[in-house]
């Protein structure tokens, strides 16, 4: 590697070599514009040194569009389809238009910034309007992860999203039931074909994709346990049944006597919904389908769900709130946190606690009280400076 000096009228550039490509063409860095001779050298022998060093990076006219699209098209075969459609679609909705046209080497972290201020202020594909700190933030993450696989390939020395801090996202409210409200929702559904749903959801806080994706395979009915081990995901206008996302969400969950008794009833509602069906049933096992035994969309089952709990007459809450409730009343109730966990599917015991901290003062409370009944003696709550001074 080496390079030259060149005079240009009145300043000085320099030419840096880099070898030949694969084509034979021989690769050289231009950059003009040095007031002497002297400046150019210093900048000329940093470059070198960037060589020398491995840290020179050199993207060339690439541009931030050219490159997310090769990205893009790389790291889809190891994602999974929901994922995948995710990225594509935050790349290509609010990056491409706003920092697509740029040269890679020139994204810089100041224009990073101001892409995720649009975004709060007006990025919505709406028309009117910004995107939450929440989408900005996952955009923000999404390109962070680009950009970096672009310094691992060379093509950029430095990660610039790396130094832009991304919006804050404070920690979502979750609405829940109470044990009364849950019990009056199920009782408003006694005769719904989709009781047996509502009870499982309501019962072992199983997310609606993981509920929608059972098949009949899946149902223990005579140990009274179902086996966890993929979902009914949307992907975009699609939907796909995806794996459990991590080893702790393939699990067993134990059911409720009269959840089970649910399934059993459903299970011989299906057997003569299928026979009414004859040739129009679809060849699938899925626990939970339509008449004609096609499985359920999900958005479909929220929606309904919504409209149940209005007819009941309950407070508004989304179908994963349930899932929320379920959670919540566990651990009020003293159920142990690793339990909750595993129930959950959650990856480690920090994510439970994370996601339910509203619950844990109460779990103190009750930790002190208890441990003060093993200390003291159950309900004795005398003054123990009497004891102290006989």
């Amino acid at each position: 590697m080496r390079g030259s000096i060149i005079k240009r009228g009145q300043t000085y550039a320099y030419v840096l070599y880099l070898g030949r490509d694969a084509n034979g063409k021989k690769r050289q860095k231009w950059a003009g514009g040095f007031r002497t001779k002297k400046d150019a050298e210093v900048a000329l022998a940093k470059k070198l040194d960037e060589v020398h060093t491995g840290t020179f990076a050199d993207p060339g006219a690439l541009t931030v569009g050219e490159y997310l699209e090769q990205w893009l098209v790389g790291i889809t075969p190891s994602l999974r389809e929901k994922t995948a459609f995710s990225y594509r679609d935050t790349i290509c909705g609010y990056v491409v238009p706003r920092l697509g046209h740029l040269r890679l080497a020139d994204l810089t972290a100041p224009s990073i910034a101001a892409l995720y201020a649009e975004l709060l202020a007006s990025g919505s594909r709406r028309g009117t309007g910004g995107l939450s700190a929440r989408t900005v933030a996952y955009t923000h993450r999404i390109l962070k992860h680009a950009l970096s696989d672009a310094v691992l390939s060379g093509l950029l020395a430095r990660n610039p999203a790396a130094f832009v801090r991304p919006p804050r996202v404070d920690k979502a409210e979750t609405d829940t039931w109470s044990a009364d409200e849950v019990a009056r929702f199920l009782k408003s559904r006694e005769g719904d074909r989709l009781y047996a749903l509502w009870a499982l959801l309501a019962t072992t806080g199983m997310r609606r994709g993981e509920a929608l994706g059972l098949y009949w395979s899946d149902v223990d009915l005579d140990e009274g346990k179902v086996a966890i081990r993929r979902g009914l995901v949307i992907a975009g206008a699609k939907t796909i049944e995806s794996p459990t996302k991590t080893r702790a969400g393939a699990r067993t969950i134990m059911l409720h006597p009269r959840t089970r008794d649910a399934l059993r009833a459903h299970r011989i509602a299906q057997v003569a919904e299928r026979l009414a069906a004859g040739p129009a049933w679809e060849d699938g096992e899925h626990v939970f389908t339509t008449e004609t035994g096609h499985y359920l969309f999900p958005d479909r089952v929220t929606k309904v769900f919504s409209q149940h709990a209005q007819a009941a007459g309950l407070p508004p809450i989304r179908l994963h709130d349930l899932r929320h409730t379920v959670a919540t009343l566990a651990l009020t109730a003293g159920v142990h946190t690793k339990v909750v966990q595993e129930l959950l599917g959650h990856a480690n015991v920090g994510v439970t606690l994370d996601t339910y901290s509203h619950v844990t003062p109460g779990l103190h409370e009750r930790a002190a009280l208890t441990i003060g009944a093993l200390v003291f003696g159950d309900g004795d709550h005398r003054d123990t400076s009497e004891t102290s001074s006989r």
